[in-house]
Formats: structure tokens, sequence, C-alpha cells
């Protein structure tokens, strides 16, 4: 079967609330809501007033982790008064890894890493939802829910760890195409560690070549498109990037040259080899 994602070309509260009651009661107990808290500095990051009505009807909490490189997210101390600055301490926030050790999720017949550094915190949580600005990204061309799953759960040393492909000291010089598969193993860490209980939104707006971690981002560089929701993070993720390149927005030829230079598609291609969803997909478009 094709995995169902549903897409709604409007960006009001209504329409987010629309879209994820499709699915209100398939998140259950304690529910991690993983989000981008923003670089600061950065102006397409999705602000928490964007996704207030959906933190509220979840009433789960705001979970993130520290970056693995300079920055105002780095260090615990700071990455919470950047959360706090943000607006994102309104809801109950859970910084994943402000104190270690790690929690170790094993990835068995990986290719690339056998392990994945996530914050231990995690053991808190019994279900996720994955709120992703769809995007570029200078390291790995896309920016959405695989992305959010991988480097957004890891841990700051689990960032780097997964960056340099197994080897944290080669974060900025590994194999690029083994730091992507790096990252579509990881995700599917996290999603046998919740045993697939874990629900994807993924927002086309502000789509900058860059991503929200960049403190000096490019504007957007296309028109807004929509959100989509869906059980698979591979779906949901093929079927961005096919409304970009779909799309008659000329702005999409810079994203796109983003997004192959870095062989984004890669990380895609080898998550649904891996187990973590289908490209195989069945878009439904809902009115607002």
């Amino acid at each position: 079967m094709k995995s169902k994602v549903y897409l709604i070309k409007d960006f009001s509260e209504n329409s987010l609330l629309k879209l994820y009651n499709l699915y209100e009661d398939y998140l259950k107990g304690n529910v991690a809501i993983k989000v981008h808290s923003g670089e600061p500095g950065n102006q397409n990051f999705l602000r928490p007033q964007f996704w207030k009505k959906i933190i509220e009807k979840v009433n789960g909490t705001i979970v993130e982790c520290n970056t693995a490189y300079a920055g105002a997210r780095l260090k615990s101390e700071d990455h919470l008064e950047t959360l706090k600055k943000h607006g994102w301490c309104e809801y109950k926030v859970d910084l994943l890894d402000e104190k270690g050790p790690d929690m170790i999720l094993d990835i068995p017949n990986g290719n690339i890493i056998n392990k994945n550094y996530v914050g231990k915190n995690l053991a808190k949580y019994d279900s996720m939802l994955v709120l992703s600005h769809f995007k570029g990204h200078p390291m790995g061309g896309y920016g959405g829910a695989l992305k959010q799953l991988s480097i957004g759960v890891a841990s700051s040393y689990g960032k780097a760890y997964i960056h340099g492909a197994g080897d944290p000291r080669k974060i900025w010089t590994a194999d690029h195409n083994s730091f992507l598969e790096s990252m579509a193993e990881a995700a599917k860490s996290v999603i046998d560690y919740f045993n697939g209980n874990i629900l994807y939104i993924n927002v086309m707006k502000n789509m900058s070549v860059d991503c929200d971690c960049c403190s000096i981002a490019e504007d957007p560089c296309m028109n807004d498109v929509g959100i989509l929701i869906s059980l698979d993070p591979v779906a949901i993720d093929q079927a961005c990037i096919d409304l970009v390149y779909n799309s008659e927005d000329s702005g999409k030829n810079h994203l796109i040259e983003r997004i192959e230079s870095r062989n984004g598609i890669y990380t895609i291609e080898k998550a649904a080899k891996f187990g973590c969803g289908s490209r195989n997909y069945e878009l439904i478009e809902l009115e607002k």
C-alpha cells in the first residue's frame, strides 16, 4: 500500500489542527514535541506562535538537543536562554541532553554506524510529534522529517558522530554520502525506539536554501506551498521534494541546486532501503 500524505495549502491555525485531527488519537502517553528552536539571527525559522494551537492540543513537551558547533545552542545554559528568548518556554520544555550521559540506541545491520547517541531524557516519552520546517540545508541539501529524527534528536556528541559517519573527529570532513547514510540509519533507530509511534508534520514555508541552524541565512527563494502530515517520514520528505520540483515557481531552481549539489535525495533513498518508510505515497489535498 502507498503511504498516505495529506496536504493543505493554507497556513492558518485551523488548518494545522484540521491535519492533526486526522491522527488525534494516534500519539499515546507522554508526548515529545520535536521542534527546531532556531539559531539567534535566523529570520526563517517557524516561531512558537505558528505552532501554538497544535502544541496546546497535544499537551506534550517541547524537546530539543544541543548543537555540535559554536553558537548560541552549543552549551545547555545558552540553548535554554535561546529557547526562552524565542518564546518556547511558554510551554513545557525539555533539553534532552542537558545532562549526560547520553542514551545509546543500537542500529542493527547499520552500514555506516551501529549506534546512535541521543539525549538521555528521550526515555521519558512514549511517542513523538515531529514538527519540521522544510527548507534547504548547507550540508544535507534539504532539511525535513528525516533530519529532525536523526540530527535533531541526537545529542551534541551524537550530532558530531552522525556528521562524522561514526568518527566525531571528522564532523566536517567525513565522506559526504556516508554522512547522509548515517542520518538515515540514525533516524531508523529513533523510529524503532518509539515502535513507530511518531507523527510527522512538514511545513513548506519560508523556504530558504539555508537551514534554521544558520545565524546568517538567505531569505526564502520560492513561495510558500503548504503543510503536510503523515505517519511516514520518508513519504512526507519525498512528497515535499516532489512539490518543489513540480512547482511553477521560478525560484525553485535555487533550492533544487542546493538539494542536488549536496545529493540530498540520497538520505531519502537510504532511509527507504533501511526500512524508515516508503517513497511510494499517495498525496491527498484537503480544503482549508
